[in-house]
């Protein structure tokens, strides 16, 4: 069921159980205003009734007397199927009416005479009502006991019902067609970005939903979709990037690898210097080709979801420690000092403690060191590692004296496998930094750099305390 079709019957279900309620309120309080009414007509005839029977009874002579019975009989004419009859005790000493006349108990007539007022209602038009009336002058009370059939409120209810149930049909036929071109009308934007959506492909993701200027929700909407553009833009441009400089770099080491033993098969006899030659520097490319298949393949699982990646408590201090150690086995002739500050553990865990994944958490240190090695290995000032806990926080900072960078290549050093222009000359393939940008990431971390071209570079790690 299309959002219009479903618009229209939400819209026309609403208004038709709103007329409905509006139409059954109106046709009770109709309904009861009648009734009353009737009712309190039935008991002023009963109470006329009652003065005129009292009025011809105290009439002296006989002629007197039959004249008045004659004048309530003319009087009783006027409703339908109207009966009435005065009671003097048990006997009656007056009726008159069309129809049957229906049986009187005695419990009837001591309601009366016990309450004054008594209402019977014999399905929804037919009333009895009984009244008591006292004749002062003759110090006499009698039951008046009226009933007719409300033939008029049959007939008006009747026709209240037609109109209404006619009203309903005709609201809910009107609603119906309208509903169903207003929601048109209001879902035609929305057709609109479903044509512009579909028209969007891999390869022109620059294109934007056109109706992203207004405050409604449909705005909103194609807001949040042109946001949405604008990363995946960004993430196939990056991924393309990533695409051709991985390949470029792969090529480099393969290209060394097919070269020299296609040299080495081009000649009949080798000496054996020459075959360790070949073989030597098939083993360099082989190996840098094994470190850059590793780079990429951690650059892979530090983009995972970070819910998938298993963390516990690190001590950050112990992690440096064992970084330090690392690096002196890589690099013997790279001097860095360690330098710790104060800390203050929680009372549940240590100092510098942090929770994370470990190995990932060793990759990114390590990378931020080993660049620091290789990009100062020609400087005499010694990479300072100060690793401090501000609060709520650990911040690992690692300073060196090389060569630097300027403020463009800085504002670049997170893209995979970019160099900057100072160090291409320096081995390397450009993912430690994006690596480490990537691992911080995950930990709810993040990590800074600041540089000036031949005055060194600082980086800064900053992880959340645990």
């Amino acid at each position: 069921m299309t959002i219009r079709t479903r618009l229209a019957l939400q819209f026309g279900v609403i208004l038709a159980i709103t007329l409905l309620l509006f139409s059954v309120v109106i046709y009770f309080f109709t309904f009861r205003a009648r009734r009353e009414a009737f009712t309190d007509n039935l008991f002023d005839r009963a109470l006329v009734v009652g003065h005129v029977y009292a009025d011809g009874a105290n009439r002296a002579d006989e002629a007197s007397r039959g004249s008045y019975r004659r004048y309530l009989r003319q009087f009783y004419r006027t409703l339908p199927e109207e009966q009435v009859r005065v009671y003097d005790g048990a006997r009656v000493v007056f009726k008159e009416g069309a129809g049957p006349y229906q049986p009187v108990t005695a419990a009837l007539l001591a309601q009366v005479l016990a309450q004054g007022r008594v209402v019977r209602r014999e399905g929804h038009y037919r009333q009895t009502v009984g009244l008591r009336y006292h004749d002062a002058r003759q110090q006499r009370t009698f039951v008046v006991l009226a009933s007719s059939l409300d033939a008029d409120s049959r007939h008006e209810l009747e026709t209240l019902r037609v109109i209404l149930l006619s009203g309903l049909l005709v609201s809910l036929v009107a609603v119906g067609i309208g509903g169903w071109f207003f929601a048109g009308q209001a879902l035609r934007p929305m057709q609109r970005i479903v044509r512009e959506v579909d028209s969007i492909t891999a390869s022109d993701l620059h294109q934007r939903l056109s109706m992203a200027d207004g405050q409604d929700e449909v705005s909103h909407l194609a807001q949040r979709f042109n946001r949405l553009l604008d990363r995946l833009e960004t993430a196939f441009a990056g991924q393309r990037t990533f695409v051709r400089d991985a390949s470029h770099e792969l090529r480099t080491p393969l290209t060394a690898i097919i070269g020299e033993l296609e040299v080495a098969l081009l000649q009949q006899e080798r000496t054996p210097q020459e075959y360790r030659r070949v073989l030597r520097s098939t083993l360099d490319a082989a190996r840098l080709l094994k470190d850059l298949t590793n780079g990429l393949l951690q650059i892979a699982r530090a983009s995972d979801d970070p819910s998938q990646i298993s963390r516990t408590q690190v001590r950050f201090d112990e992690l440096l420690l064992l970084a330090h150690e690392e690096m002196q086995r890589r690099h013997p002739t790279c001097r860095i000092d360690l330098e710790f500050g104060e800390s203050q553990p929680d009372g549940r865990t240590g100092p510098f403690t942090v929770l994370g994944n470990e190995a990932l958490l060793l990759v990114a240190v390590l990378n931020v060191l080993e660049n620091a090695c290789k990009f100062s290995i020609r400087q005499n000032q010694p990479i300072v590692a100060s690793l401090t806990a501000p609060p709520g926080r650990v911040s690992l900072e690692v300073r060196d004296q090389g060569l630097g960078m300027s403020e463009t290549d800085r504002q670049q050093v997170f893209v995979p496998f970019f160099r900057a222009e100072a160090v291409r000359n320096v081995p390397g393939h450009g993912i430690g930094l994006p690596l480490t940008s990537k691992i911080m990431e995950l930990h709810g971390g993040r990590i800074q750099v600041e540089s000036q071209l031949g005055r060194g570079t600082q980086v800064w790690l900053i992880l959340p305390f645990s």
